[in-house]
């Protein structure tokens, strides 16, 4: 049987300061309301937000189904205009369609030059820019991007983990959130950073047997909401509603740990990286012996990574 779901912590009108002492450290979502936001959460209706940014272009995902999967790339990328855009996010049935007549749009801001250039909702939305009012719960120096989210109702994007810490800025809409721990890690089938399991509520338990392991929190963000999402923790996202977001993402390790070529703030740290393809040498070299003996220093890697490298004050 699966686990009961963990409620999320809600906490109301905390300040930069009781963040960093009492909340930062403990390295768990919050969910953080009250805070004062800018005017987007009243302004941002449908009808402002098409006539704010008006026609250019922007590239978005569209799907058939709601359960959008990075992995098996069940949808396509195509362009429209902004304000097209937007009515159409905002509609169950569509007249006008590329896949099916209730196919799930999805924006997520990239730079202008996706190779190398991050989203930042001041160069890429301006105007929208100007309604919004980041809380800036770190340094300015480790500001990374501020990517701004368009979803239709009821889509489901997969679950993933990003290596730096982010505020989801929930602005119009709801969405609920299921997040598990990096310590659950084993439990949830991954490929690269994301899980296999993309239906978290109904998951194939022939397929991914310990997935029942795994410790499910889960929150609902109403308009105004803010979920802080620490680094390594996965996180699965279905859109309630037709709704409006902003990630901002910062640099928790010094500048120098991540990937100089990371746009999008999901690439492992450099150190990781490394270590990750001297662990495929080192399994490579144990293809040398037999079968027997492979399995035996396999096993003995294994508990010297675990002697090493593991935590053992975890709760």
């Amino acid at each position: 049987r699966e686990r009961p779901a963990v409620a999320v912590e809600r906490l109301e009108r905390v300040t930069r300061e009781r963040f960093l002492r009492d909340i930062y450290p403990r390295r768990k979502p919050v969910v953080l309301t009250g805070l004062e936001l800018g005017t987007c959460t009243t302004k941002w209706t449908i009808d402002y937000l098409s006539q704010a940014e008006g026609p250019k272009e922007v590239k978005i995902h569209v799907s058939a189904v709601p359960q959008m999967d990075f992995l098996s790339k069940n949808f396509v990328y195509r362009t429209l205009p902004f304000d097209v855009f937007v009515r159409r996010a905002a509609e169950v049935k569509h007249k006008e369609y590329f896949l099916t007549e209730d196919e799930k749009y999805y924006l997520r801001s990239v730079g202008e030059d996706v190779r190398k250039d991050i989203a930042d909702i001041r160069k890429q939305f301006p105007v929208l820019a100007e309604d919004v009012h980041i809380p800036e719960y770190f340094e300015k120096e480790q500001f990374f991007s501020s990517v701004f989210r368009i979803s239709s109702a009821g889509l489901q994007l997969w679950t993933h983990y990003d290596v730096m810490d982010n505020f989801l800025i929930q602005v119009t809409g709801k969405k609920r959130v299921v997040l598990y721990s990096p310590r659950d890690a084993p439990y949830l089938y991954l490929s690269g950073t994301k899980s296999e399991v993309l239906d978290v509520d109904n998951p194939d338990l022939e397929k991914y047997p310990l997935f029942v392991k795994a410790k499910r929190y889960q929150c609902v963000l109403e308009a105004g909401d803010v979920l802080f999402i620490p680094a390594l923790w996965f996180h699965n996202v279905i859109s309630e509603e037709f709704g409006v977001a902003l990630n901002v993402f910062w640099k928790h390790l010094p500048a120098e740990s991540y990937d100089k070529t990371d746009t999008y703030g999901n690439k492992d740290p450099m150190a990781a990286s490394r270590a990750i393809q001297i662990l495929d040498r080192a399994l490579k070299t144990l293809e040398e012996l037999p079968e027997e003996y492979r399995d035996f220093y396999a096993r003995r890697m294994v508990l010297r990574i675990q002697e090493k490298a593991y935590r053992n004050d975890y709760g």
